[in-house]
C-alpha cells in the first residue's frame, strides 16, 4: 500500500476488502471509524446490468472517464455503503474519493432501487484513495470492457469493439509504463 511503485483494483468482493482493510478511503482510521461495504437494503443477492457514472476523483484508473455514464454488471449482497461516522462521509466528499454512483435511467444519481440495487447513500458505489492509487468498486468493469458483453448499447456503437470500460485497463498501463522501475 505504501510503495509509491503500486496500485490496486478492488471489484465487488475485492472492494469489500479493501474497505475492511482500511485502504480505501483511506488509511489510520480506526476501525470502528471505517466505511464498509454491508447487507443490500433488499435483503438478498442482486444480480444485474446497471448503469453509472464515472465522477471527478483522484483514481488513476478512472482518469479521464469523469462525466461517462456506462453500463456495468453487479453481482452482490453486500455492497451498500456504509459510513459509522459522518466526518469521514463529509471528508470522502470534500475529497472527491467516491469515484462512481448509480444513476437511474435519466442519469440522475440515485438511492432508489432497482437503479441503486444494494441502497448505498447518494448511490455510491466505490472509493478511492486521496492519492488515487487504490479505487474500490462494487461494479464489475471486467466484465463488459468488450460489447459483446453488453445486453444493449446505443446504435452508435455498433461499429466499437470495445466499450469505454476498456480505458481504465489502458490507464492501468500507462500508469505502470510511467511508473517502471529503472534497470
Amino acid at each position: 500500500y505504501a510503495r509509491p511503485d503500486t496500485f490496486s483494483l478492488g471489484v465487488c468482493n475485492g472492494c469489500q476488502l479493501m474497505a475492511l482493510l482500511g485502504w480505501v478511503p483511506f488509511k489510520g482510521l480506526p476501525e470502528r471509524n471505517q466505511p464498509r461495504f454491508v447487507h443490500n437494503t433488499s435483503g438478498r443477492f442482486e444480480s444485474r446490468w446497471i448503469q453509472v457514472e464515472i465522477l471527478p476523483s483522484p483514481s488513476i484508473l478512472l482518469s479521464g472517464m469523469a462525466g461517462s455514464k456506462l453500463g456495468a454488471w453487479v453481482a452482490h449482497g453486500e455492497g451498500r455503503l456504509f459510513y459509522p461516522n459522518t466526518r469521514i462521509e463529509q471528508e470522502v466528499r470534500d475529497h472527491n474519493l467516491a469515484p462512481l454512483v448509480y444513476i437511474d435511467p435519466y442519469g440522475n444519481r440515485t438511492e432508489k432501487y432497482p437503479y441503486n440495487p444494494n441502497g448505498s447513500p447518494d448511490g455510491i458505489t466505490g472509493l478511492c484513495s486521496h492519492d488515487g492509487r487504490h479505487t474500490a468498486i462494487m461494479p464489475h468493469p471486467e466484465r463488459c470492457f468488450r460489447l459483446w458483453q453488453w445486453p444493449w448499447k446505443p446504435p452508435a456503437w455498433e461499429s466499437l469493439e470495445t466499450s469505454p470500460w476498456l480505458q481504465m485497463f489502458q490507464n492501468a498501463r500507462t500508469w505502470c509504463m510511467e511508473h517502471q522501475a529503472e534497470d
